[in-house]
């Protein structure tokens, strides 16, 4: 049956329920309990005592025979076989036969138990809450188009009852995560969402105007230099979840809006930070495999601490087969690998090489540490050589997962570092962040810092291979209309 004439016959039952006096979009519904607690009142009654339940939920199935009608209603705890009978509702089977697939009702009855040993409240009431007049996906299979379930994910969310667990389970473990923070004397603040200057990692932000004021701003990338300002102000252990704007490509682990944990603790440094983020992870890792190995793709990743940490020149040499001081020598390996090196900085071939050889060959837990300075203006150099500065980067499944530094507290060595990284951006961009060196002059403390990226740790957790796969509503490529494809998901029957 095509879509419009699925349309126009669910249009035309919605008219027949108002003209039965119903309406079809009821508003408030008391007294319902979740499909979960009917059965768990179910399983503890005693052996002959009668239980009644009042429900709500989405028509998932629907088996019209006669005199009888089964249906399967879902909510967020799970889902429950109804039964509608004739004899039960002789006032109401003219609403009970227009019922559909993917109509919100509400039902009240007893439960008991079919032949068949399924759980069912048998209605002796029914109530239509929301009348579905685009018809759900196919056989509750979920959207087959991958570009459909991202577009409508509402779609995909009530179709498909794993993708509504991952993001159950995005939402416990950003609950896990303030949990372990606060519970080690971290507070939690919220900083600036749209800045005057673009400032704490390098990446092109989003712009947009304020009217008032006439003046540009910038959707954060991070929110580094505001956190740190709250460790000038005396602040000693701080935080922030929430989202970072870059204005850069899209991918299976990218998205331009993406959310982070940042945070700051003053007097520690990046091995404080590397044992308080394994410790965190394994905590999150423990609630899901005792075992600690969680699958990923093809791999079975094994989180049991502690993890290597290794250093970045010695596995450059390792994968590269070049040394990071042998600049001619990186620079060669690059235009082996095709890498478009001419004019690029030193320290951005040693880095581009560092991926492209690297970073697809850290599967276990790995901490890689003390990376070129040049690429960490705002990391502490190492006071034996300045060349390297004090930062890590954990690698799970050969895909980055958190950053981290012994904060830059000098502000002369600081302003040096932002002048230098400013040179080479665009005009409108090369604005430093003066009021940042002020507040260091006033002394900030030594301080460890990191980030580590929400999305990515879900899509391990959740062994999803794409970004997009966690975030509710990714970005998309605008589409005039997308209703054609849709036909193709539904079937030419209300009864699967």
């Amino acid at each position: 049956m095509a879509i419009s004439k699925l349309l126009e016959d669910r249009t035309r039952k919605l008219t027949r329920m108002r003209e039965l006096g119903y309406d079809p979009y009821g508003g408030r519904f008391t007294g319902a309990v979740s499909m979960r607690e009917v059965r768990t009142r179910y399983e503890a009654r005693a052996a002959e005592e009668k239980v009644g339940a009042k429900i709500a939920g989405r028509i998932v199935f629907l088996r019209d025979i006669g005199k009888l009608i089964f249906i399967r209603l879902r909510d967020q705890s799970g889902e429950l076989q109804v039964g509608l009978s004739k004899q039960f509702l002789p006032d109401q089977w003219e609403l009970a036969k227009l019922l559909e697939l993917g109509d919100i009702i509400g039902a009240e009855g007893e439960i008991s138990e079919t032949k068949t040993g399924e759980v069912t409240l048998w209605a002796g009431r029914v109530w239509i809450l929301s009348k579905a007049l685009n018809p759900p996906p196919e056989k509750w299979h979920g959207l087959t188009d991958v570009d459909l379930r991202y577009r409508r994910r509402y779609v995909d969310l009530f179709a498909n009852r794993q993708v509504m667990e991952t993001f159950l389970q995005r939402s416990t473990l950003i609950r896990q995560v303030h949990r372990f923070l606060e519970d080690r004397g971290f507070i939690e603040f919220e900083t600036p969402m749209m800045q005057p200057i673009a400032g704490g990692a390098a990446a092109r932000p989003f712009i947009t105007h304020h009217n008032a004021l006439n003046i540009d701003l910038y959707l954060r990338i991070s929110p580094e230099l505001y956190l740190k300002r709250l460790l000038v102000g005396g602040f000693e252990k701080v935080y922030e979840i929430n989202r970072n704007f870059r204005n850069e490509g899209i991918s299976t682990q990218h998205n331009p809006e993406f959310t982070m944990l940042e945070l700051y603790q003053a007097y520690a440094d990046y091995n404080d930070m590397m044992d308080l983020t394994e410790s965190l992870m394994c905590e999150l890792v423990r609630g899901s495999d005792p075992a600690m190995t969680l699958a990923f793709g093809e791999s079975r990743i094994n989180y049991t601490p502690p993890w290597p940490r290794r250093n970045y020149a010695d596995l450059l040499k390792e994968h590269a087969g070049v040394s990071m001081y042998d600049l001619a020598a990186v620079r060669e390996k690059a235009r082996e690998l095709k890498i478009d090196e001419a004019k690029m900085a030193d320290e951005v071939v040693i880095n581009e090489v560092f991926e492209k050889t690297v970073e697809e060959k850290l599967i276990n837990p790995t901490f890689v540490l003390d990376y070129p300075a040049a690429l960490c203006p705002l990391t502490r150099p190492d006071p034996t050589n300045p060349e390297i500065a004090l930062r890590f980067e954990l690698y799970i499944a050969g895909m980055e997962v958190a950053n981290a530094y012994t904060e830059l507290n000098d502000p002369e060595i600081q302003e040096r570092n932002l002048q230098t990284q400013l040179a080479g951006q665009e005009e409108t961009m090369a604005v430093m962040d003066v009021d940042f060196v002020n507040a260091l002059r006033y002394g900030m403390p030594p301080a460890g810092g990191l980030g580590i990226g929400i999305d990515r740790l879900m899509m391990l957790l959740t062994n999803s291979p794409s970004i997009r796969d966690v975030i509710l509503f990714p970005l998309q490529r605008p589409q005039a209309t997308c209703g054609e494809n849709m036909e193709e998901q539904h079937t030419a029957t209300e009864q699967p």
